[in-house]
């Protein structure tokens, strides 16, 4: 049986944005923590979320809902999300759902950074 690393989440705020960059799988496990960890931010934070999923290679719906919540939150506290560098299985996921047109994605930070809403 294969054991996964946990997923971490590192964290750069800048003046106008705030660059969430979280590793590993983000699934049934792993949900919980970054739910919680999400939730701290968005109450700690004015300015736009970008979440770079770069160093995510899976995510199951689970993390969706994760990140609908994050959505979600922003939109109440008037905050711009966007997410970033989704690898090809973890766009797909949000593909199949139909939330590519409820979420706002760049292809890259630069283009995450760059983007009004």
């Amino acid at each position: 049986m294969d054991e996964q690393a946990p997923m971490t989440m590192a964290v750069d705020r800048h003046d106008d944005f705030t660059v969430l960059r979280p590793e590993g799988d983000i699934d049934l496990s792993s949900s919980p923590g970054l739910r919680a960890q999400l939730r701290d931010i968005t109450e700690s934070t004015q300015s736009k979320i970008i979440v770079d999923l770069k160093g995510v290679p899976y995510m199951d719906s689970s993390g969706v809902a994760t990140l609908v919540e994050l959505l979600q939150s922003c939109r109440r506290n008037e905050i711009e999300l966007v997410l970033c560098q989704l690898g090809e299985r973890v766009l797909s996921v949000f593909q199949i759902a139909r939330l590519d047109g409820v979420f706002t994605i760049a292809d890259t930070l630069d283009a995450a950074r760059e983007h009004e809403s």
